[in-house]
């Protein structure tokens, strides 16, 4: 947003719960590649699914990651997978979590997006898991 001074409090609320699900290094690489052509498109995301939906009482974060994560798997939304499985992390959502929702997906949108998915998430948890381990011997 361009001039921060007049964000609505949607798009604030947004920005501190995009912040707290997908991390403040992925929130502030996308802030740095926003352009003035998909800066509405930012803010729309930000306050509709961020501040609006993600910001409801109802569900836990953890439980929206799983929706999240079948509903993007059923899509067929490979690279929003692999977001939010990295976003389990903060929401709370575990592997076993992970994987019924996409037992779910095979049999409600399909065994091939679903295998597909489960691909995705192996991998990413493998990538989570490696940088851990990195991590740790760091210490």
């Amino acid at each position: 947003m361009a001039d921060q001074s007049v964000a609505s409090e949607r798009y604030r609320q947004g920005m501190t719960t995009r912040r707290s699900v997908l991390g403040d290094a992925h929130v502030n690489r996308a802030v740095a590649n926003e352009t003035p052509f998909d800066r509405p498109f930012q803010e729309m995301i930000t306050e509709g699914a961020w501040g609006t939906v993600w910001s409801r009482p109802h569900f836990s974060k953890r439980e929206r990651s799983i929706v999240t994560i079948a509903l993007l798997a059923a899509l067929g939304q490979d690279e929003e997978v692999a977001m939010h499985i990295r976003a389990t992390a903060n929401t709370g959502a575990t592997k076993e979590d992970i994987c019924e929702a996409l037992l779910h997906v095979a049999i409600y949108a399909g065994v091939p997006a679903a295998n597909h998915a489960f691909k995705i998430a192996k991998s990413v948890y493998a990538e989570m898991e490696a940088s851990q381990d990195t991590e740790e011997d760091t210490k």
